[in-house]
């Protein structure tokens, strides 16, 4: 049985693609549109983040943490994306499935 390009991408571990730092940092310093963009999603990405380093550190594809999870590995996928384009909200509890999936706890902290 041949594997569909989508099954085969799912069964990827995450490798997030490397960004050059020093542009980043350019772009922060020098435009304030982008300076402005980031600033307001900075908590999204860093609660995104956080789940896919826990997700990496497993070592885990969306389809194991969604057999974990008991989902499908889109709903995994959703949720993923869902964080920073903010279409939804996921429950705790989703966020603790996760977290358990990728062999972790879930805590929040308000700082």
């Amino acid at each position: 049985m041949t594997k569909t390009r989508l099954q085969r991408e799912l069964e990827r571990p995450y490798a997030p693609v490397p960004d050059d730092e020093e542009e980043w940092k350019r772009m922060l310093e020098t435009d304030p549109a982008f300076r402005a963009a980031y600033d307001a999603l900075e908590e999204e990405y860093a609660a995104l983040h956080v789940l896919l380093c826990a997700r990496r550190d497993a070592g885990l594809t969306q389809a194991e943490v969604a057999d974990r999870m008991g989902t499908t590995a889109a709903a995994v996928a959703r949720l993923e994306g869902a964080i920073v384009r903010q279409t939804h909200s996921p429950t705790f509890q989703t966020l603790k499935k996760y977290a358990k999936a990728c062999g972790k706890s879930l805590r929040i902290t308000l700082v």
